[in-house]
């Protein structure tokens, strides 16, 4: 598994960081519009805003006073290249197992 990936698991592994992607779906968000739905402070959601933005899927910047967060649009494809890559060896050794039964 390559680092990206590691880091894609890890920071995906933990359900507030998958609920802060989950509402950065809806567009860029402030980092107080992402607490009040999740019941945590600012200081939380910057600290799981950072583990998200070191693996690639989220970005911040600052806008006056104000920190927003947003998707990125390609920080997921690691992840996705990752499970496509085990779902095709699956379907070929599917496929290899299908040709056995047929042939007894």
């Amino acid at each position: 598994m390559s680092a990206g990936v590691d880091g894609l698991f890890h920071a995906l592994g933990d359900p507030t960081r998958r609920a802060i992607v989950d509402h950065l779906t809806t567009g860029p968000l402030s980092v107080s519009s992402l607490s009040e739905p999740l019941g945590i402070t600012l200081t939380a959601v910057s600290q799981h805003l950072r583990v998200l933005e070191q693996c690639g899927v989220v970005a911040t910047e600052k806008l006056g006073r104000v920190r927003v967060a947003r998707l990125v649009p390609d920080g997921l494809v690691p992840l996705e290249a990752w499970a496509r890559q085990r779902r095709s060896t699956l379907e070929r050794q599917l496929d290899r197992l299908s040709k056995l039964l047929e042939e007894h």
